[in-house]
Protein backbone atom coordinates (compact mmCIF):
# COMPACT_ATOMS: atom_id res chain seq x y z
CA UNK A 1 0.00 0.00 0.00
CA UNK A 2 3.09 2.09 0.96
CA UNK A 3 4.40 1.69 -2.11
CA UNK A 4 0.72 2.60 -4.11
CA UNK A 5 0.55 5.54 -2.22
CA UNK A 6 4.34 6.44 -2.96
CA UNK A 7 3.60 5.97 -6.99
CA UNK A 8 0.74 8.05 -6.59
CA UNK A 9 2.22 10.67 -5.25
CA UNK A 10 5.30 10.80 -7.80
CA UNK A 11 3.05 9.94 -10.56
CA UNK A 12 0.70 13.72 -9.61
CA UNK A 13 4.31 15.39 -8.73
CA UNK A 14 5.38 14.59 -12.20
CA UNK A 15 2.26 16.00 -13.97
CA UNK A 16 2.06 18.94 -12.02
CA UNK A 17 5.83 19.57 -12.39
CA UNK A 18 4.80 19.09 -16.57
CA UNK A 19 2.11 20.95 -16.80
CA UNK A 20 3.95 24.12 -14.73
CA UNK A 21 6.65 24.01 -17.19
CA UNK A 22 4.57 23.35 -20.32
CA UNK A 23 2.32 26.47 -19.36
CA UNK A 24 2.88 29.39 -22.16
CA UNK A 25 4.13 33.11 -21.97
CA UNK A 26 2.11 35.63 -22.44
CA UNK A 27 3.21 35.81 -26.26
CA UNK A 28 2.84 32.19 -26.78
CA UNK A 29 -0.89 32.59 -25.44
CA UNK A 30 -1.57 35.64 -27.89
CA UNK A 31 -0.19 34.02 -30.53
CA UNK A 32 -2.46 30.98 -30.10
CA UNK A 33 -5.45 32.66 -30.31
CA UNK A 34 -6.78 34.10 -33.94
CA UNK A 35 -8.15 36.44 -31.90
CA UNK A 36 -5.26 38.50 -31.34
CA UNK A 37 -3.45 38.27 -34.37
CA UNK A 38 -3.01 42.25 -34.87
CA UNK A 39 -2.11 42.31 -31.42
CA UNK A 40 0.92 39.78 -31.87
CA UNK A 41 1.64 41.54 -35.71
CA UNK A 42 1.79 44.51 -33.33
CA UNK A 43 4.12 43.16 -30.52
CA UNK A 44 6.35 41.83 -32.82
CA UNK A 45 6.78 45.41 -35.13
CA UNK A 46 7.57 46.44 -31.88
CA UNK A 47 10.21 44.70 -30.78
CA UNK A 48 8.27 43.39 -27.84
CA UNK A 49 7.80 39.60 -28.04
CA UNK A 50 11.30 38.56 -26.12
CA UNK A 51 10.64 40.89 -23.66
CA UNK A 52 6.90 39.83 -22.98
CA UNK A 53 8.15 36.27 -23.06
CA UNK A 54 10.42 37.31 -20.30
CA UNK A 55 10.16 36.11 -16.53
CA UNK A 56 7.65 39.17 -16.00
CA UNK A 57 5.36 38.69 -13.71
CA UNK A 58 2.71 41.27 -16.17
CA UNK A 59 -0.45 42.07 -16.56
CA UNK A 60 -1.47 42.56 -19.93
CA UNK A 61 -4.70 44.43 -21.14
CA UNK A 62 -4.90 43.09 -24.61
CA UNK A 63 -6.90 44.38 -27.30
CA UNK A 64 -8.72 42.08 -29.21
CA UNK A 65 -9.06 41.97 -33.29
CA UNK A 66 -12.14 43.97 -32.51
CA UNK A 67 -10.69 46.25 -30.53
CA UNK A 68 -8.21 46.84 -32.95
CA UNK A 69 -10.65 46.99 -35.80
CA UNK A 70 -11.92 50.27 -34.17
CA UNK A 71 -8.82 52.21 -34.40
CA UNK A 72 -8.35 54.41 -37.44
CA UNK A 73 -7.00 52.20 -40.21
CA UNK A 74 -4.61 55.15 -41.28
CA UNK A 75 -3.26 55.28 -37.86
CA UNK A 76 -3.08 51.60 -37.19
CA UNK A 77 -0.83 51.09 -40.65
CA UNK A 78 1.59 54.44 -39.61
CA UNK A 79 1.89 52.81 -36.15
CA UNK A 80 2.83 49.87 -37.61
CA UNK A 81 5.45 50.94 -40.10
CA UNK A 82 9.32 50.34 -39.14
CA UNK A 83 9.81 54.06 -38.75
CA UNK A 84 7.37 54.29 -35.93
CA UNK A 85 8.51 51.36 -33.89
CA UNK A 86 9.32 53.75 -30.68
CA UNK A 87 5.91 55.23 -30.89
CA UNK A 88 3.97 51.61 -31.45
CA UNK A 89 5.88 50.37 -28.61
CA UNK A 90 4.50 53.35 -26.27
CA UNK A 91 1.29 52.48 -27.35
CA UNK A 92 1.54 48.50 -26.58
CA UNK A 93 3.33 48.81 -23.07
CA UNK A 94 0.57 51.56 -22.37
CA UNK A 95 -1.29 47.95 -21.79
CA UNK A 96 0.93 46.15 -19.71
CA UNK A 97 1.59 46.59 -15.94
CA UNK A 98 4.18 45.27 -13.77
CA UNK A 99 3.27 42.33 -11.62
CA UNK A 100 0.29 39.71 -12.09
CA UNK A 101 -2.77 41.28 -11.12
CA UNK A 102 -5.70 38.76 -11.36
CA UNK A 103 -9.34 40.14 -11.63
CA UNK A 104 -9.97 39.16 -8.16
CA UNK A 105 -6.55 41.57 -7.24
CA UNK A 106 -8.49 44.33 -9.47
CA UNK A 107 -11.54 43.91 -7.84
CA UNK A 108 -10.73 44.24 -4.15
CA UNK A 109 -8.55 46.99 -4.91
CA UNK A 110 -11.64 48.65 -6.43
CA UNK A 111 -13.70 48.01 -3.36
CA UNK A 112 -11.02 49.78 -1.22
CA UNK A 113 -10.40 52.47 -2.83
CA UNK A 114 -13.86 53.66 -3.22
CA UNK A 115 -14.49 52.26 -7.18
CA UNK A 116 -11.55 53.77 -9.19
CA UNK A 117 -8.06 52.86 -9.00
CA UNK A 118 -4.77 54.36 -11.05
CA UNK A 119 -1.88 51.80 -11.66
CA UNK A 120 1.22 52.67 -13.54
CA UNK A 121 1.98 51.29 -16.90
CA UNK A 122 4.62 49.80 -18.45
CA UNK A 123 5.57 52.92 -20.20
CA UNK A 124 5.60 54.90 -17.49
CA UNK A 125 1.97 56.80 -17.90
CA UNK A 126 -0.92 56.24 -15.55
CA UNK A 127 -4.27 53.89 -16.48
CA UNK A 128 -7.32 54.42 -14.46
CA UNK A 129 -9.37 51.25 -13.53
CA UNK A 130 -12.71 51.76 -12.52
CA UNK A 131 -16.03 49.56 -11.79
CA UNK A 132 -18.88 50.59 -13.14
CA UNK A 133 -22.51 48.89 -13.67
CA UNK A 134 -20.84 45.79 -12.33
CA UNK A 135 -18.23 45.95 -15.26
CA UNK A 136 -14.57 46.89 -14.80
CA UNK A 137 -13.44 49.55 -17.55
CA UNK A 138 -10.15 50.94 -18.40
CA UNK A 139 -10.11 54.60 -18.92
CA UNK A 140 -7.01 55.97 -20.78
CA UNK A 141 -5.37 59.51 -20.41
CA UNK A 142 -7.24 61.00 -23.37
CA UNK A 143 -10.51 59.66 -21.47
CA UNK A 144 -11.52 56.50 -23.90
CA UNK A 145 -12.77 53.67 -21.95
CA UNK A 146 -12.63 50.15 -22.64
CA UNK A 147 -14.24 47.50 -20.83
CA UNK A 148 -12.47 44.54 -19.63
CA UNK A 149 -14.27 41.63 -21.57
CA UNK A 150 -12.32 38.66 -20.62
CA UNK A 151 -10.77 37.78 -17.31
CA UNK A 152 -7.61 35.98 -16.02
CA UNK A 153 -6.11 33.82 -19.03
CA UNK A 154 -3.29 32.45 -17.26
CA UNK A 155 0.42 32.49 -18.84
CA UNK A 156 3.71 31.57 -17.14
CA UNK A 157 5.09 34.88 -16.47
CA UNK A 158 1.27 36.77 -15.90
CA UNK A 159 -2.48 37.06 -16.90
CA UNK A 160 -4.33 38.49 -19.54
CA UNK A 161 -7.08 40.52 -19.79
CA UNK A 162 -9.14 41.30 -22.88
CA UNK A 163 -10.20 44.36 -23.66
CA UNK A 164 -13.07 45.75 -26.41
CA UNK A 165 -11.19 48.80 -26.68
CA UNK A 166 -7.29 50.04 -27.74
CA UNK A 167 -6.29 52.36 -24.95
CA UNK A 168 -4.44 55.34 -25.97
CA UNK A 169 -1.67 57.23 -24.21
CA UNK A 170 -1.08 61.05 -24.26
Amino acid sequence: MKKLVLMFTALVTLTATQMVSAQKTIVDVAAGNDDFSTLVTAVKAADLAETLSSDGPFTVFAPNNAAFSKVDKATLTTLLKPENKSALAGTLTYHVVAGKLTVADVAAALKKEGGMVTLETVNGAPITVMQKDGKIWLKDQKGNSSEIIATDVMASNGVIHVIDTVVMPE
